[in-house]
């Protein structure tokens, strides 16, 4: 009794592949299945590909700053009274022309929407870093989930294996004192009926494990074929361990959790927008620049002069000054203002989330430890009163019934521990999580 409610605030275990007869390459714990998950799951993949995607566009706004360079060329022919693309003059003839050129134009100014999209592509980044870093937190929240329900499953298989053998044991002793006179068949056949569905229990747990090592593979991103072994724990590490306080942890995860990191920045790069939806309002100035030469057939001089003579070179200031864009800088300014409030919603929100999720884990994790220490003291109790109806069933005390009732609590209260032990696992870890500290069984 004392061992398990020491126990019950136990999450510490120590893994052992010896007792299965594997290799370690053969071999996955929780650590290597999380490992795994984070570097293969195709949504990590997926959010790693956006960030990429976010550094590229923020390269390209800083390269904004630079000025644009283009090259031109054209040969043209034209028959009859036109304009000579090189000389301007008015002539009616044949023309064959050649040009070339280099142009340029830089952004001097436009209301600082330049730095306002690189400071915007900036924060973009580092949101999706964060997307990443929560994606990764996503996956490996449920391998670990996962991964404790195949524990808890393959621990059913081993309850429920001890009870079989307990009813085959009974069984053989019914069989035993039937062919003595000392019971009557009914109760012979109740004990047969036990033994059957003790064995259709067993393959049930088996099933259940079965199918829990599925799921856990197809989290993993595993081809169908792939083998598969779950490592599991043989020896339990006592260690007292006290449930946090759910502020405390609330608290902690407000600064480190990534969703409400990203939140943080999404209202920042909203406030961003803002400003520029409003360079639109704003003039522009940009400096244009050229060079240009040419051949034209009109002119009496060989094409290698022509390129030198006709040789120009431009420099020249636009403004371009909005007066009225069919209402799209207003409405631009009218959705970055909603943008913002829609951002702070959405962080209200997430800190919400945030603290059902700590205060949900908290309560679990407590109740789970209440129901662990009184379930333990029912398991020893009910195996205290099986063992005396095994005894006393033998000398023919109690009648059948009476012992497959004793039976059957006995398996209850097992099962019940059992849940419990693991769920308080579970909501501890996550509340470890939550406060900062890694997965860790």
């Amino acid at each position: 009794m004392k061992k398990r409610m020491i126990y019950s605030l136990t999450v510490a275990v120590l893994l052992s592949t010896s007792a299965f007869g594997q290799t370690p390459e053969s071999v996955w714990d929780l650590q290597r299945c999380i490992e795994y998950a984070v570097s293969n799951n195709i949504t990590v993949k997926q959010s790693v590909l956006n960030q990429e995607t976010a550094e590229n566009n923020l390269t390209k706004s800083k390269a904004s700053r630079f000025p644009s360079l283009s090259a031109s060329g054209s040969q043209s022919l034209t028959r009859g009274t036109s304009t000579d693309p090189i000389t301007y003059d008015f002539v009616s003839q044949t023309i064959h022309s050649t040009s070339v050129g280099l142009n340029a134009q830089v952004t001097l100014y436009g209301g600082n929407k330049i730095n306002n999209t690189i400071k915007q592509n900036d924060l973009l980044v580092s949101q999706n870093s964060y997307y990443v870093e929560a994606a990764r937190n996503d996956i490996s929240l449920q391998v670990t989930e996962a991964y404790l329900q195949a524990l808890y499953y393959k621990e059913g298989i081993t309850i429920a294996e001890n009870n079989l053998k307990s009813s085959e044991a009974q069984a053989t002793r019914s069989q035993a004192l039937f062919d003595a006179g000392s019971i009557a068949m009914k109760d012979l056949a109740d004990v047969k009926s036990q033994l059957a569905g003790d064995r259709y229990t067993l393959v049930t747990s088996k099933n259940s494990y079965d199918q829990q090592v599925l799921t856990l593979k197809q989290l993993l991103e595993f081809e169908p074929d792939q083998s598969f072994e779950l490592a599991f724990p043989t020896q339990e590490q006592e260690a007292m361990i006290v449930i946090p306080d759910k502020y405390t942890v609330y608290k902690e995860a407000l600064a480190i959790m990534p969703e409400i990191k990203s939140g943080k920045l999404e209202t920042n790069v909203a406030a961003l927008g803002l400003k520029i939806a409003r360079a639109g309002y704003q003039p522009t100035l940009s400096m244009t620049g050229g060079l240009s030469t040419g051949y034209t057939n009109t002119q009496g001089y060989a094409f290698s002069e022509q390129f030198n003579n006709n040789f120009n070179q431009r420099l020249g200031l636009t403004l371009s000054i909005p007066i009225f864009s069919n209402l799209q800088t207003k409405t631009n300014v009218q959705n970055s203002r909603i943008a913002i409030q829609s951002a702070e919603l959405d962080l209200t929100s997430s800190r919400k989330t945030l603290y059902q999720k700590i205060e949900n884990a908290h309560q679990q994790a407590t109740a789970a430890q209440s129901e662990m220490e009184a379930a333990a003291a029912q398991s020893d109790a009910s195996k205290v009163a099986y063992d005396l109806a095994q005894q006393q069933y033998t000398v023919g005390a109690v009648n059948t019934v009476d012992l497959l009732v004793s039976q059957n609590t006995y398996l209850q209260a097992q099962q019940k521990y059992t849940q419990a032990k693991y769920t308080a696992i579970l909501y501890y870890q996550l509340l470890q999580f939550y406060e900062g500290n890694p997965i860790k069984l």
